[in-house]
């Protein structure tokens, strides 16, 4: 028994999840690099729903009009820095999870289970980097709806004036303000990693070999879209 759990442990602070956690951090931080624009647009029309542009390009068009292009970037550090954080997280720990449960036989269940647990562990870690970033995110938008203008976010100087003020100002709570909602969408993650291992054993034992890049990135493709269109509703 010892012996076991020393492999256990072992196990859970390998090099193999510094690797995985390195590389989910990275890969997150590139994707939302590229796309940002899109997310900055996604935020504005759910926080100002009197916006008369609802397409994305109108919006991305609009905010660039009145607000210029560097408007679509703002508050990109804060939230790659959240997310690099975050998705390091994620992955260290369903990895370490997988590594800690790996006498068990694998099945969509246990996927489902590891995924879940990693996400509720990345959520109660990581959700004050997130609530700083969405108050950083939204400095000096113009919005178009009377409450939002009368209730705009105080102006910080940076992540770490942020946390300072929030605390200062609101308490340690405000830090995680938004957490149970957060720990709802964690079914997303967990969902997806479910599809995503499934179909990877099963692509594995179809052609008896070890996947290439563009199968893993067509495997998680679709285990994102099947997790995104299943929990669309939670969010």
């Amino acid at each position: 028994m010892p012996d076991v759990e020393e492999a256990q442990l072992v196990g859970l602070f390998s090099y193999d999840n510094l690797v995985h956690a390195v590389a989910g951090a990275t890969g997150s931080v590139t994707a939302m690099s590229v796309f940002f624009p899109l997310d900055t647009a996604r935020l504005r029309l759910q926080v100002d729903e009197k916006r008369k542009a609802k397409y994305t390009h109108e919006i991305i068009a609009e905010i660039s009009q009145e607000e210029g292009v560097k408007a679509l970037y703002r508050g990109w550090f804060p939230v790659i820095s959240s997310l690099c954080c975050s998705n390091f997280v994620y992955f260290y720990t369903y990895n370490g999870l997988k590594a800690v449960m790996n006498h068990q036989p694998a099945g969509a269940l246990k996927d489902l289970c590891l995924a879940f647990m990693a996400g509720v562990v990345n959520v109660l870690l990581t959700t004050p980097m997130w609530v700083v970033n969405t108050r950083l995110k939204l400095q000096g938008a113009k919005f178009t709806g009377e409450e939002q203008r009368e209730n705009k976010p105080p102006h910080y100087k940076g992540i770490l004036d942020a946390f300072r003020r929030i605390v200062r100002d609101e308490g340690v709570s405000a830090l995680w303000s938004g957490t149970l909602p957060s720990l709802m969408l964690v079914f997303n993650p967990a969902i997806q990693f479910m599809f995503y291992e499934g179909f990877k054993r099963s692509l594995t034992r179809i052609t008896k070999q070890a996947l290439n890049a563009w199968q893993f990135f067509l495997v998680g493709a679709v285990a994102k879209g099947i997790a995104t269109v299943t929990t669309y509703p939670l969010q």
